[in-house]
This record gives structure tokens, C-alpha cells and sequence, in this order.
């Protein structure tokens, strides 16, 4: 009878493990707020020791259409990619719609440690890149010894 619980939780530990590795494979433990696959636009997120570095990827959305905002430590991104048809007098039917058209918002929570005042935003081929730098006093410091 013993034998048989110890195995049990072996096997439920071992399926714990699992669910974890895979949970931290697909980014679900992450500092972004969790969405739906498939949600737009499609966000990378990384830092260094002097910035944080978040990468939109909005082909087809004219960069004066986006809208970047920062507020207490969320970065708010917003905008609308519009359906490209042709527009004969209304006569045009559409048989598969696969891309994203429409208004979008994608919100990501900022560490801490970073300084507002120094944000650069760049938008090249599709790609937006907004780089955020963090605050002196919070960057790491080497001491000499002497």
C-alpha cells in the first residue's frame, strides 16, 4: 500500500516539474501581462543593465498611427492597421480576412528602476523599437579597491 503512494507522488512531482518547463517555455512567468495568442502586435521584451528594450512587430501600420505612452511604470501602446482592399464603389467581397485590421492596445508593465524622461522610440520595416533607459542610481557600479 505504501509503495504505491510513494510512487503516486513521484509521478505527481515529476508532472508538476513538467507543467513548469513548460510554462516558463512559453514565456507565461514574464513581467508582460498574459494575452491570448495571437493578440497584436506581437511583443519582445528583454533588458540590459542600462535599458530596457521592448520590440513591437506592426507591419502594415503607418508609424504616425501609433501612439506611445508611459504611465506609472506601464507602457501603453495603441493604434489601428487598416484592411487593405480595393475599394471599387463598394463592390469588392472579401472570401478569407487572416490579418488583423482594427484598433489594437497592448499594455506592458515597466520595471521599477526606469527613468521616463529617457525614451527613444525608433520604427524601421515594421518593427518598433522602443528603448527605455534606467535610472543612474540603479545601474550597476563598479568599485575599485584600493
Amino acid at each position: 500500500m505504501y509503495n504505491n503512494l510513494f510512487n503516486f507522488s513521484d509521478d505527481l512531482f515529476s508532472e508538476l516539474e513538467q507543467l513548469q518547463r513548460q510554462l516558463v517555455g512559453r514565456n507565461v512567468i514574464s513581467n508582460i501581462r498574459p494575452v491570448a495568442r495571437g493578440s497584436f502586435p506581437a511583443i519582445n521584451l528583454g533588458s540590459t543593465p542600462s535599458s530596457v528594450e521592448v520590440y513591437a512587430f506592426v507591419p502594415g501600420v503607418d508609424a504616425k498611427s501609433l501612439d506611445i505612452q508611459i504611465d506609472k511604470n506601464l507602457l501603453i501602446l495603441q493604434g489601428e492597421r487598416t484592411l487593405a482592399l480595393p475599394k471599387e464603389d463598394n463592390k469588392s467581397t472579401v472570401y478569407a480576412q487572416e490579418r488583423f485590421s482594427g484598433k489594437f492596445k497592448r499594455v506592458v508593465t515597466l520595471p521599477d528602476d526606469v527613468d521616463v524622461s529617457k525614451v527613444n522610440a525608433s520604427y524601421k520595416d515594421g518593427v518598433l523599437h522602443i528603448s527605455i533607459q534606467r535610472r543612474e542610481e540603479a545601474q550597476p557600479k563598479r568599485i575599485e579597491i584600493q
